[in-house]
């Protein structure tokens, strides 16, 4: 498979570009911004990193008592035993022959070195029955346990999590460099569509809510602006006026019909890097560069749309906004019936999960939005193989995790 042919009005799709070498394209195209803010911690859930992060101080930051119990020296405790106890006075103070109440977490007061449990231990009047010797250091959680001051905590590009706040946090970190997220613009485009009550020919505009939804998941802020009609002038002034955003993403308008006029558009206004994907359902998706900003120009068709803005929309997003590129989380499971697939196109067949067993759905169309609704993941046949058998194992991956 290799690039597009010149007149696709009249030729139509008569060669596509395969998914991983029109993602590589697109990779080739894409390069992180550079802004960048300080965000307190309480809003920094899910960004990422524009600098190293070391602890201020340390964790503990003094000697912290890891049990209930009583603050002694170790050396006064050599030979307690339940039946011969020794016995220490209690205080507020460390001292020889001292006992000093304390609690989980609290303060070891200087001059101790241990903690005795407090099971292990009996408060009788102004004395205190040992009945274990512990060891130095014994039950005490030292300066720096947890964290060392001036140790390195986390490195550029780290994604926050928020285990990581609360460690942040107590390290007296409270606030945190981070990347701005990526800034998408959604463009819908089409002149049947509408927000409300649909007349005959008219159709509910479903795909920039989708496309808009995804891109906050994913960890970008997305523009979400009216729909745009099928007309050259309005389209180009609808990207202009975009480029000031890290991705511009379109849906509809993206095939060879007469009225799909986003990819002249785009290359018209800068470099059309990919125009037809082989992969199904979705290959008139389209990707562009124009003014160093990158356009996903997605299939109007809503499963091609949700197919595509995975495949390509997500990484681009990710590489932009410096944000890790995971791979979605999969289920392995029995195929309950037969996938038929074209050779040379990957094909992705949306399935529903019941126990161990992946049933590809009934409505295979890629107009029909309630067989992405209503499924529970794709299965992903690679375009070297030309379908999968009932019974084989499969790998179902679930597109709409949120990360």
């Amino acid at each position: 498979m290799s690039d597009q042919q010149p007149d696709r009005k009249r030729s139509g799709f008569k060669e596509t570009t395969r998914v991983t070498a029109a993602r590589q394209r697109l990779r080739d195209a894409v390069s992180g911004h550079e802004r960048t803010e300080s965000v307190p911690l309480d809003a920094a859930d899910g960004q990422v990193l524009a600098e190293e992060v070391v602890a201020p101080r340390s964790v503990p930051h003094f000697p912290r008592a890891a049990m209930d119990g009583y603050a002694v020296r170790a050396r006064d405790t050599f030979g307690a035993s339940g039946r011969s106890p020794e016995i220490l006075r209690r205080a507020d103070e460390a001292a020889p022959g001292a006992a000093v109440r304390v609690h989980t977490g609290s303060e070891v007061p200087e001059g101790a070195d241990a903690v005795v449990m407090i099971e292990h231990a009996e408060e009788i009047a102004d004395e205190v029955e040992v009945f274990d010797a512990v060891a130095e250091g014994e039950n005490v959680a030292p300066v720096g346990e947890d964290v060392d001051t001036g140790q390195s905590l986390y490195d550029p590009g780290h994604r926050l999590r928020p285990s990581d706040l609360g460690l942040l946090k107590s390290v007296g970190v409270r606030e945190v460099p981070v990347y701005d997220r990526p800034r998408v613009a959604v463009i819908p485009t089409g002149e049947e569509l509408v927000e409300s009550d649909p007349e005959p020919g008219e159709a509910i505009e479903t795909n920039g809510l989708t496309v808009s939804r995804y891109v906050e998941r994913w960890g970008g802020e997305a523009t979400y602006r009216d729909v745009v009609t099928d007309d050259e002038n309005a389209l180009r002034e609808a990207v202009e006026s975009h480029l000031d955003h890290d991705v511009v993403v379109t849906t509809g308008g993206s095939s060879v019909g007469e009225r799909d006029l986003l990819p002249e558009v785009v290359s018209s206004m800068g470099e059309l890097l990919v125009h037809g994907v082989a992969l199904k359902p979705g290959h008139p998706v389209a990707l562009g560069l124009v003014e160093g900003t990158p356009v996903v120009i997605l299939p109007g068709y809503p499963v091609a749309c949700i197919i595509n803005a995975v495949q390509f929309l997500r990484p681009a997003l990710k590489w932009v906004g410096h944000l890790p590129l995971d791979p979605m989380p999969t289920a392995t499971a029995r195929l309950g019936r037969k996938i038929r697939s074209e050779p040379g196109v990957r094909t992705f067949v949306r399935v529903t999960l019941d126990d161990d067993e992946a049933t590809p759905t009934r409505a295979s169309g890629s107009g029909v939005l309630s067989s992405v609704a209503l499924a529970d993941g794709w299965v992903e046949v690679p375009e070297e193989r030309e379908g999968i058998p009932e019974g084989e194992t499969v790998e179902v991956a679930n597109w709409e995790w949120s990360a």
